[in-house]
């Protein structure tokens, strides 16, 4: 199955403004201070379903008999929302977005051990403001 988020160019500018979609121009704010928003493009989306291993839960059984942070676990929390936050990034790139605005994550069981993560968010083109 192809990818449809990541067959254009990563980091072409936005032909409106030639701004380029960057992690500065991601927010979980409704606006991005200093930038008007110029077009909403709709909702864009990265989603991961992510399981533990036999080993990973073995080893996680082990650290929580000492209490503390489970870092088997929370490792793989973050590369699940690593993941899905880039795969947001390529579908926003995809529509020719410069900016993403009001981003959330979202996490489900789907079943025992099978955990979905979901980053999703507004791609907009944003121009500069003028003061």
């Amino acid at each position: 199955m192809t990818d449809p988020y990541n067959s254009s160019s990563a980091y072409a500018p936005s032909p409106a403004t030639g701004l380029h979609l960057s992690d500065a121009m991601v927010t979980t704010a409704m606006e991005l201070p200093g930038y008007r928003i110029r077009r909403n493009l709709g909702m864009v989306r990265g989603i991961t379903v992510r399981s533990r291993s036999i080993v990973g839960n073995f080893l996680g059984g082990l650290q929580s008999l000492f209490g503390g942070n489970i870092t088997i676990y929370t490792e793989l929390c973050e590369q699940a929302r690593d993941e899905t936050y880039r795969d947001m990034l390529q579908h926003a790139r995809h529509l020719g977005a410069n900016a993403i605005v009001a981003v959330r994550y979202d996490a489900t069981d789907v079943m025992a051990g099978l955990t979905e993560v979901l980053c999703y968010g507004t791609a907009v083109v944003v121009e500069p403001q003028d003061f």
